[in-house]
């Protein structure tokens, strides 16, 4: 498909940029439906501080349709907006930018329902359950936001800095009277947490290519058949810890289909239409 003056844009705002699947997984989704868009990379480095604001007002200024936000600039990019979901405020970042009609810029936060939608593909329920959140960085907020959001009973929260676990618990508490959020440390707590969980979630980068030998675990705690590890890391496809959980009989998740997913539902809030998903997925070369 050519460029024309008809060609609406949409792009990632990041630093680096350049590993991304999202351009080549957005335009094979924008080709297989007829659509004359095109996703493009758009670096912008942390220094000099201003260049974040630039960037943002740059996408209303060049007419683009909106834009996914990535690491570093998920926080830095929220004052440069004219409104936010309760989403992107609870978990305090923005990972995709609307343009309005009228040019105005709404930040959203598609990782937390892109999380939930994919445990729902591999047929996980998750109302009334009780679930083991691994870390307390950017993306335990959006998962804890989204395990939440969606009726689980209980999400605990481990990290080796227990403080930082124990703010999300505290930040999230006044958005959902139903679930209930406590924190601990981790490695002491798993074996004590790991035992009455229907959902464990590694949310840290233990065990990511290149570092394949990272585990988020205490090896002497076995899992059991009854559940479900998910491991948001998707390179390698399994990591120790989905190996280990494989071994003891637990369904085993990889971060894949939320990848895939939080695309699909920023598709969906762009242009109005359904993401083919499945084009998506395979676009995306994992």
């Amino acid at each position: 498909m050519e460029l024309s003056g008809k060609t609406h844009l949409v792009g990632l705002i990041g630093y680096p940029v350049s590993h991304s699947v999202s351009p080549p997984m957005h335009n094979a989704a924008f080709a297989k439906i007829g659509l004359d868009w095109r996703y493009v990379p758009l670096p912008v480095p942390t220094e000099p501080s201003t260049r974040i604001g630039e960037a943002v007002c740059g996408v209303r200024a060049l007419g683009m349709k909106g834009a996914n936000v990535t690491v570093p600039h998920k926080q830095a990019v929220m004052p440069h907006l004219d409104s936010l979901t309760q989403a992107a405020r609870a978990i305090g970042a923005v990972n995709t930018i609307s343009v309005g009609d009228d040019g105005t810029l709404n930040g959203d936060n598609t990782d937390a329902p892109g999380f939930v939608r994919d445990l729902l593909d591999h047929g996980v329920t998750l109302n009334g359950k009780r679930v083991l959140l691994l870390g307390a960085g950017g993306s335990a907020r959006a998962v804890a936001y989204g395990l939440a959001e969606a009726g689980c009973a209980t999400v605990t929260l481990l990290n080796r800095t227990q403080a930082r676990a124990k703010q999300i618990a505290a930040d999230m508490t006044p958005f959902f009277a139903n679930c209930l959020f406590a924190s601990g440390s981790m490695p002491d707590d798993i074996a004590k947490i790991a035992v009455q969980s229907d959902i464990i979630v590694n949310s840290t980068s233990l065990g990511m290519s290149p570092h394949v030998d990272g585990l988020p675990w205490n090896e002497s705690v076995a899992f059991h058949t009854d559940q479900v590890v998910y491991d948001l890391i998707y390179s390698p496809a399994e990591t120790r810890l989905l190996a280990k959980a494989k071994a003891d009989g637990a369904q085993t998740i990889n971060g894949l289909g939320m990848l895939v997913w939080q695309g699909a539902i920023a598709f969906e809030l762009w242009t109005g239409q359904p993401a083919p998903i499945d084009v998506m997925r395979e676009a995306s070369g994992r």
